[in-house]
């Protein structure tokens, strides 16, 4: 069996990073994606995706990703569902990022701070 994801896109907004109960990092973020083809009013739709990235991953996307950059995503989907405070049953599909690849310079260059250790250029490919 194969479920595998790979998208690119813009981020709407800026990766929020926490820590579970036993210090692991997770991020989530959210990626607007072109769809391939046009609406019959001759205009390309966009998608929303859900982006959840985990450990030195999440900590990376975190400290070097804002709203607007561009990335490549590879993951995988992943379905949860779980209940409200209300009662109310919810389903939600997500992308669980292995690797981010940045595709852009930050709109200010000098933003970006080298990556402890290993490659100095935070534009390459960032394992998981």
């Amino acid at each position: 069996m194969l479920n595998r994801i790979v998208l690119i896109g813009r981020l709407t907004r800026d990766p929020e990073l926490r820590y579970t109960p036993n210090g692991i990092a997770v991020a989530n973020f959210s990626l607007a994606v072109d769809r391939s083809y046009t609406n019959q009013q001759g205009e390309r739709e966009t998608d929303f995706i859900n982006i959840v990235v985990w450990r030195k991953l999440a900590e990376t996307c975190a400290n070097y990703l804002g709203k607007g950059r561009l990335v490549a995503v590879d993951g995988s989907l992943q379905v949860r569902s779980y209940e409200t405070q209300e009662g109310q049953r919810r389903t939600v599909a997500e992308v669980v990022a292995e690797n981010v690849r940045f595709l852009d310079k930050p709109k200010d260059a000098s933003d970006v701070l080298e990556p402890a250790g290993g490659d100095n250029d935070p534009m390459n490919e960032i394992p998981f």
